[in-house]
Parts: C-alpha cells; sequence; structure tokens
C-alpha cells in the first residue's frame, strides 16, 4: 500500500499578519513537545488565542503527529465548537479532537489572559498523576509546583460538565496535574506556557528518579519552600518564556524550520 502525500495548502495569505505570527509560534511549539519528548503521537492538543478574537482559538487537526505540524495546518476554532477556518489538507479532512475542544474553549472563556494551553500525557506526568502523594518539591525545580492544582479523573473529557470543576481546580495557577491522565499548563504566551509545560516535566522526571532508588527523601524546611515558591511568582521576576523563545525558535530553524509554512 503506498502511503498518500500529506499536502497542505498554504494559509499566510489568508489570515492577518497577528494570527499568522499566532500560527508560528504555536506550531513551533508542537514541534518542541515532541524534540522534549513530551507529545503522544497524535493524541494530546496545544491551543492559541487568535489575537484581535478573544472569543477564537487555534488547535491542532487531529490526525497529523506533532512533527507535522505547521502554522497553515492549523484549524481555527470558535468558544462554541464552530470551525470558522482550516486549510484544504488534499486527501484528508481533518477535523478537532473533541476532548481537546472540552478542555481548551473551557480555560480559553474562563482565563481571559491566558493565550495559550497545553496538555500532554507524557509518560513522567502520568506516572506522578498517578501517585497519591502527587507532585512532591524535591528539587528547585519542583518548589515552583508547591502550589500546583489536581483534577480528579472522571472519564475522557468529552462532557461539558466536566469544565465547571476543570476551571475550578485549575483556578489562578499557571499548571494543573489530571489525575491518572496527565498535565497542563497555561500561558499569557506561547513561549510562557512551554516553560511552564518543560518545567513541570523536569520536576516529574526527577521525582520519578529519585523515588526509583528507594532511599530516603531529603525534605526541605517549610519555609524555604515557600520562599522559593515566591521567587517564582510574577510580582518577583520576569515573564516566563521571554528570554528562551526566540532562542528555541532559532533552535528549531536550525532543525527544520518547515513549521512556518
Amino acid at each position: 500500500m503506498t502511503a498518500k502525500v500529506l499536502k497542505i495548502s498554504s494559509m499566510k495569505n489568508k489570515v492577518s499578519e497577528q494570527e499568522w505570527e499566532a500560527r508560528v509560534d504555536l506550531a513551533a511549539c508542537y514541534r518542541l513537545v515532541e524534540f522534549y519528548g513530551m507529545a503522544d503521537m497524535m493524541a494530546n492538543h496545544i491551543s492559541a488565542r487568535v489575537p484581535g478574537e478573544p472569543d477564537a482559538f487555534l488547535i491542532n487537526p487531529y490526525g497529523m503527529m506533532y512533527e507535522e505540524i505547521t502554522a497553515s495546518s492549523l484549524i481555527k476554532v470558535d468558544i462554541a465548537g464552530n470551525i470558522l477556518a482550516k486549510p484544504d489538507y488534499g486527501d484528508f479532512d481533518y477535523g478537532i479532537n473533541k476532548a481537546g475542544y472540552v478542555i481548551h474553549s473551557a480555560i480559553h472563556a474562563a482565563r481571559h489572559e491566558v493565550d495559550c494551553v497545553i496538555h500532554t500525557h507524557s509518560w513522567a506526568s502520568m506516572a506522578v498523576s498517578a501517585l497519591d502523594c502527587g507532585l512532591l518539591p524535591l528539587t528547585q525545580t519542583a518548589m515552583r509546583f508547591l502550589k500546583i492544582g489536581y483534577h480528579d479523573y472522571q472519564g475522557v473529557v468529552l462532557d461539558t460538565k466536566e469544565q465547571a470543576s476543570l476551571i475550578a481546580d485549575l483556578g489562578n495557577n499557571e499548571a494543573l496535574i489530571l489525575r491518572n491522565h496527565g498535565a497542563l499548563t497555561v500561558g499569557t504566551t506561547v513561549g510562557g506556557a512551554f516553560n511552564w509545560m518543560h518545567r513541570l516535566e523536569l520536576a516529574c522526571r526527577s521525582q520519578l528518579a529519585a523515588q526509583a532508588t528507594q532511599q530516603k527523601l531529603r525534605d526541605v524546611p517549610q519555609e524555604v519552600l515557600e520562599a522559593t515558591w515566591d521567587n517564582y511568582q510574577p510580582g518577583t521576576r520576569r515573564p516566563y518564556g521571554v528570554m528562551e523563545w526566540p532562542a528555541l525558535l532559532r533552535k528549531l530553524d536550525r532543525m527544520d524550520p518547515g513549521y512556518r509554512e
């Protein structure tokens, strides 16, 4: 059987300059999640709000691998679930993942300052999500998530009735552990949301490595934990993603600039 070639028509001249920039950033985020080992083939989803259109966001076509995502391949959808724009996929007619819509539409509707939402099923985040202790503040990186939220598993997220509890559990946080499921982060920029997810992944991996030794874990005094957590808050540091996002884009450009198409 001969595999069909995925041909995607360009959307660059069909959208605003601001939307195209958001598409490029979002496509880059998909490629980086893949590169850093946090992708689950075509499952999971990352979304970005469309600049100037507060009720519209971009999300991946259900059926493409993260390493295939390009700026043109993304689908624009509104909070109500209506598809506003998508390219010609040639022999394929991709739509969006229902669970992705339920999760991302809820957050974009409730958190107006959030421009990007990332959800992963990495092996490390899934493992920590299944631990009753959750994410422990064992390392400096993990201390950033000292007050992370938790959302109890209710099945595959296909029912909009779950949106209220999801939003309540996320609260004003930038990260959420989905119990027995995976992880979720949000940010005011794509780069910021990726920074949160990358650090959360490192925190999960380091915890599992430490627990695997079966040695006694070293506790840190609560006052030190609180002070370290405070150092990570918006009032005490520059926004996340500002420094590294341009460098990450340069990294992708050296590897494969096709995400910009």
